[in-house]
């Protein structure tokens, strides 16, 4: 395997992960480095940072797909852009192996490196679970549950099976956190809409449920606001159980802790998120969640002190929370606190790769919290300021639509909000997009007409 050394011999400071901390970090450091003070390279295994909290509205159509992401190459002028996953790292001799998709690995040198490599779906050890249900954490994975329960629509007007027909229109959530609840009821909202298109379909033939292993949803609102959610939820028809625990999905049929069993063709996990697995192979200190460990300053930090030239901060990254609020001491993985470590991690690798030895230290306090509940609906809690309904809807939509990173993409997300307040929700799945050389395929097996006989004269 080759080693890729820097031949520009300038420093190279590498930023493993392209989301929000990743783009942020490279762009800060871009910003302010000297001509010539140091190489940024940028590995990711997607050339597009994905904002995570419009995953659920692009679920449900209200955001166009390639709106919600940012491409790297367009917003890092400068720095190397490398398309492909970091599968280990090497720091005592400071090495990452990378592994482009459709190419041979190589081992790539650098002086400084940056983990931001964010999180992934926390999966448990649950018969059927790998097999039968989808998370969202990519978008492919929106774009594909939206036409998934679309064409489970389309396919369930024709069926005269009832059983078969009660399968196809039961949709399991399991996880009642933020994540959770936005996209059952952004999903649910564009489901209902849906069904109205259909003359042999009802609202009553429709089946949401969502499962909750605690006693309440989003920890992250006071209780007041929780129970609110569960009691808006349970309005809208949709079944909610708490202290439930999902057991068994083996063939899509959905076994419970309180004795409940059903047949449903879609199940969607969203209970909860680990740190990126890639961490392990690699010779920085992790805790037992699999985080890296790091100071108030972002710098890595194991039992023997701090680890030169190594930095972190976002969901793969366990990171002090200064202002006494975060969970068990640390700050929450949320875009709210990514945003903020982006500038901070890059002012003090500037300032490492300068001799500086004055780091700043990573303070915020959270403003609050905002989330979408489908078209019109919301919940927020800023500080002991609570708001539901339509203004919470806006709250959120305000925030986020502030918070994308690029004025082209706050332009096309904002442009995507008052064409659908305008012309409505469009609700029109794209067919056989796993598959988009179907229809080829079906064309080139088909049968050659038959050759006619010249008529005799």
């Amino acid at each position: 395997m080759a080693l890729i050394r820097n031949s520009k011999l300038r420093p190279r400071i590498l930023v493993v992960g392209g989301g929000s901390v990743g783009l942020l970090t490279a762009q800060n450091l871009l910003k302010n480095l000297g001509r010539g003070e140091a190489t940024v390279t940028v590995v990711d295994p997607n050339p597009y940072m994905t904002y995570l909290p419009f995953l659920p509205e692009v679920a449900a159509g209200s955001i166009e797909p390639r709106h919600a992401v940012v491409p790297l190459r367009r917003n890092l002028p400068g720095a190397e852009v490398i398309t492909a996953k970091v599968t280990s790292i090497n720091h005592a001799e400071k090495f990452a192996t990378i592994e482009p998709e459709n190419d041979e690995a190589f081992e790539l040198d650098y002086d400084h490196i940056v983990l931001a490599s964010g999180s992934v779906a926390r999966a448990l050890p649950i018969p059927g679970l790998k097999e039968n249900a989808i998370a969202l954490k990519r978008i492919e994975e929106a774009v594909a549950l939206r036409d998934h329960l679309l064409s489970r629509l389309a396919d369930a007007a024709l069926m005269e099976d009832d059983e078969e027909r009660r399968k196809a229109l039961t949709f399991v959530f399991v996880g009642g956190g933020f994540a959770g609840i936005e996209l059952l009821t952004e999903l649910e909202d564009m489901v209902r809409s849906a069904v109205a298109q259909y003359e042999t379909l009802t609202e009553a033939d429709v089946r949401f449920v969502l499962v909750e292993a605690l006693g309440r949803v989003m920890p992250e609102v006071g209780e007041a606001q929780a129970r609110w959610v569960v009691e808006h939820m349970r309005e809208r028809g949709i079944d909610v159980y708490l202290e439930t625990f999902l057991q068994d999905c083996t063939d899509k049929h959905v076994k419970l802790s309180n004795g409940e069993e059903f047949d449903a063709d879609t199940i969607v996990w969203s209970a909860g998120v680990k740190a990126n697995p890639m961490l392990i192979d690699s010779d920085l200190p992790i805790n037992e969640r699999g985080n890296v460990t790091v100071r108030a300053d972002l710098r890595v930090e194991g039992d023997d002190g701090v680890v030169e030239g190594a930095w972190a901060a976002g969901d793969n990254a366990a990171v002090p929370d200064l202002s006494g609020g975060g969970v068990a001491g640390f700050c929450v993985p949320n875009a709210q606190h990514a945003v903020r470590q982006a500038p901070v991690l890059a002012a003090n690798v500037l300032a490492a790769l300068r001799g500086e030895t004055e780091f700043k230290q990573y303070f915020h306090k959270t403003i609050g919290t905002v989330a979408g509940l489908g078209l019109y609906k919301g919940v927020s809690q800023m500080g002991d300021f609570e708001a539901r309904g339509l203004l919470a809807w806006l709250m959120h939509r305000a925030y986020h639509g502030y918070a994308i990173p690029t004025v082209d993409r706050k332009v096309r997300v904002f442009g995507n909000w008052f064409l659908s307040a305008v012309l409505g929700r469009d609700a029109m799945p794209l067919a056989d997009l796993d598959v988009p050389r179907k229809n080829f395929v079906e064309a080139a097996n088909s049968k050659p007409a038959p050759k006619k006989e010249p008529a005799k004269a």
